[in-house]
């Protein structure tokens, strides 16, 4: 049927139908209420989340779709909703990772661009290493003390099995770095290493089977961590953590992060400057350096040289910085 002043074609009819679809929205969920917690272990897609407030149930949970491919490791504080009760056969929802106070990274090896975050919001760094069974690897220390330098974390070297071996030549190589040391013998009294790690978040890290799984045992009774032994042809140990887990520590408080054994740690993403901010003393009196100095033991007129001519920095002092900014500039070597 046609009407006056208006033509139709034998097309009219078949065009594409108007979308439907509703606009998007700009609007996103208010998770600001939501139960908050710490992440303290990641195992196959699931997390496990100490909520904040006494007496509260682990909470397991997944990442929620929003959040995409961003990761969410050991030491992260989320918030998580859904059923969060804790009991058997729940599954709540982590929607928000808060942003991080430090993380400590490490890479594959010194050529690998991609880093590999290992633990977050922890400020202490226990860098744990037998004096003997096995012997101690001063490269593969430094190397962890640089990427603990460089996540701004305060360093400490626990030397275990010392009824072995003496832990007086290791003590000298880093007391120019003025980093704690506490010496341990099986079934030693461990109260000097409470009192370092009360009220601060550490991460233990070093090789397979120089005990940090056994100190960890010794400091939490009920963490049941598994220990292994040291194959006596290779001199390594056998990897019997297999993940990171945060531990609570008795009152007076604090947490412990034990990780799995590393038998390499890439710094690919250090730079001279994040190491040189963790010596507040030098980095004030790099500020009379030429212009693009290294700071190192060819650099001409570095200010640090004229420091310790005038007797303003002790040489040892600088000596085990340069050994620091050494490691990452020179090729992997950790054994």
């Amino acid at each position: 049927m046609s009407r006056p002043g208006i033509t139709y074609d034998e097309h009219d009819g078949y065009g594409r139908p108007p979308k439907r679809t509703r606009p998007r929205t700009k609007d996103r969920p208010d998770y600001s209420a939501a139960a908050t917690g710490l992440v303290i272990t990641v195992d196959r897609g699931r997390y496990t989340v100490h909520p904040d407030g006494a007496g509260a149930a682990l909470v397991t949970a997944t990442k929620a779709r929003q959040l995409g491919r961003k990761g969410v490791i050991v030491g992260d504080r989320v918030r998580i909703v859904g059923d969060t009760s804790g009991a058997p056969g729940t599954l709540a929802r982590i929607v928000e990772a808060l942003p991080r106070e430090t993380v400590l990274r490490r890479t594959a090896d010194d050529n690998d661009p991609h880093e590999r975050p290992i633990v977050a919001n922890a400020d202490q760094l226990a860098i744990v290493t037998a004096l003997a069974d096995p012997p101690p690897r001063m490269g593969m220390i430094d190397r962890i003390l640089v990427a603990g330098y460089d996540a701004g974390l305060t360093p400490l070297l626990v030397l275990t099995k010392a009824d072995l071996a003496p832990p007086d030549a290791l003590l000298a190589a880093y007391a120019g770095l003025g980093v704690d040391a506490v010496v341990v013998e099986p079934d030693a009294d461990l109260s000097r290493l409470r009192d370092l790690l009360a009220g601060h978040r550490t991460v233990f890290v070093g090789h397979s089977g120089v005990g940090k799984s056994t100190l960890v045992n010794a400091l939490i009774p009920d963490a049941d961590r598994a220990t292994g032994h040291v194959n006596e042809v290779t001199g390594r140990g056998r990897h019997t953590s297999t993940s990171a887990i945060a531990l609570e520590l008795p009152p007076p408080g604090g947490w412990v992060i034990d990780t799995p054994g590393v038998r390499s740690f890439g710094l690919s993403h250090v730079t001279t400057d994040s190491i040189l901010a963790a010596f507040d003393d030098l980095a004030e009196l790099t500020e009379g350096c030429p212009r693009g100095c290294r700071h190192d033991s060819t650099a001409p007129e570095c200010a640090l040289d004229t420091a310790v001519a005038r007797g303003e920095l002790r040489p040892d002092r600088l000596e085990s910085f340069r050994r620091m900014e050494k490691v990452w500039t020179s090729p992997a070597s950790w054994e």
